[in-house]
């Protein structure tokens, strides 16, 4: 009985932290999107210094929108993680691209600016996989070693 209650408690924290770790991803994507549809002069100096066009920014800032909200909701929190995943992906390639030799723009090529995204993906995973047993059970790791 007392191990029983040791593994709820400890399914309960792990389940917490997810939650917590979710939290903080949504607000940051958030906060990112609708930057991104208020088209804030920040975001337009630095989308064009990545290649993007103005008119590209609000649209961007939607899909990212419409990831975010489908991963903020539990029915929908797995289609959501891998929409971000993509949208996360497509921002480490654009940083890549920004960094090679032949663009030499100047701009990016900093490893944070690359390896970021790849950080906010793992704890969207990261963050479901606390939460969300169906996940956890399909990924199991051993947690009792």
């Amino acid at each position: 009985m007392e191990s029983e209650n040791k593994v709820n408690t400890s399914s309960k924290t792990l389940s917490l932290i997810g939650w917590i770790i979710t939290v903080l991803v949504i607000l940051f994507m958030l906060m990112d999107a609708v930057m991104k549809v208020m088209k804030l002069e920040m975001v337009i100096d630095i989308n064009r210094k990545l290649g993007y066009p103005e008119s590209a920014i609000v649209p961007i800032g939607i899909v990212l929108l419409i990831c975010t909200l489908l991963y903020a909701f539990p029915r929908t929190a797995v289609l959501g993680a891998i929409l971000l995943t993509g949208y996360l992906g497509g921002a480490v390639a654009t940083q890549l691209r920004v960094s090679s030799p032949e663009t030499n723009q100047g701009f990016g090529g900093e490893p944070f600016n690359i390896i970021f995204p790849f950080i906010i993906g793992a704890f969207v995973w990261g963050g479901l996989y606390l939460r969300n047993r169906r996940l956890s059970s399909l990924v199991p790791f051993d947690r009792g070693a």
